[in-house]
């Protein structure tokens, strides 16, 4: 009996280790197939467009990218077996710790990043009488639906291009007072340049041309319009404009000319208002132009 007892505790000593080295050899085979995640900027603030670029094992299916458990953002292909999705922010964001997760194959990643606080001008607008219901049904559909584009294909590469050489006369993220009332949503979605009407506007990026808006054809507030589709639910608006030069369907390069400023809509003068948005939030396009993406 000792003999076989002796047997028996052997047994299960001998299974006990090889399941805890099965264990072992299966934690470490997660941990080597792991998505590596690299996120950029690294120490993002309020309107920055947080860059989440996974590497993965070849062969692997598109990861999920959500933010806080709760809203999922589409994730593209790179090359060497790398993925990557956009996150927007803006100043309607709180600042603080945002989770990142990572889900797919290889495992799942938890990311914390801090959100910091950024000091945005307030300024205080008195509207005529009249001018603060401008805007027509038409024209804020067709907007709309050219915010929620996500075309696969990716067109832009790199820093983009400075779409008017003019002065910024008003940048990202101003809040402001509408006849001494605080508008608690509004911010200003994009960068103003003033320069002389008929000075040229050219594409800051490659892309399709989604959206021609006229004032014409109803776009009292925006004014003759032009929507760039830069890919991957990258675009951008120009508004105001004396003149459009594009029709829609057509494909631009960086650089090219697409119309010219003007004062068309709601404007108090002659200049180009260029909004960038990511997944239909408006991001700061200055870190496009200095740094960009791949």
């Amino acid at each position: 009996m000792e003999h076989i007892t002796g047997n028996r505790q052997w047994t299960r000593r001998a299974v006990l280790t090889g399941l805890m080295a099965g264990s072992a050899s299966l934690v470490l085979a997660k941990r080597a197939n792991a998505y590596d995640v690299v996120l950029s900027p690294t120490s993002p603030q309020l309107g920055d467009t947080i860059s989440v670029t996974v590497q993965a094992s070849p062969g692997s299916a598109l990861p999920v990218v959500t933010v806080n458990n709760g809203t999922r953002y589409p994730v593209f292909p790179l090359s060497g077996n790398r993925f990557r999705a956009l996150i927007p922010t803006s100043p309607l964001n709180a600042p603080g710790n945002l989770t990142i997760q990572v889900v797919g194959e290889g495992g799942s990643r938890n990311l914390a990043v801090g959100l910091r606080n950024r000091t945005f001008p307030t300024q205080r607008i008195t509207l005529p009488p009249g001018q603060s219901s401008l805007g027509t049904d038409h024209e804020f559909a067709r907007v709309a639906a050219f915010k929620e584009l996500v075309t696969p294909e990716r067109f832009w590469s790199g820093a983009m291009v400075r779409p008017n050489p003019g002065r910024v006369s008003t940048i990202y993220g101003v809040r402001r007072y509408y006849n001494g009332v605080f508008a608690q949503d509004y911010y200003h979605r994009g960068v103003d340049y003033a320069a002389p009407t008929g000075s040229p506007v050219v594409a800051p990026a490659a892309g399709l041309i989604g959206l021609v808006g006229r004032v014409s054809d109803g776009f009292e507030l925006h004014g003759n319009t032009v929507g760039i589709d830069h890919g991957q639910g990258v675009l951008s608006i120009m508004i105001h404009l004396s003149r459009i030069d594009v029709n829609e369907g057509d494909f631009v390069q960086a650089g090219q000319v697409i119309g010219a400023v003007g004062s068309t809509g709601a404007s108090t003068g002659p200049h180009l208002h260029w909004g960038l948005y990511v997944h239909g939030v408006a991001v700061d396009p200055v870190p496009w132009r200095e740094r960009g993406f791949e």
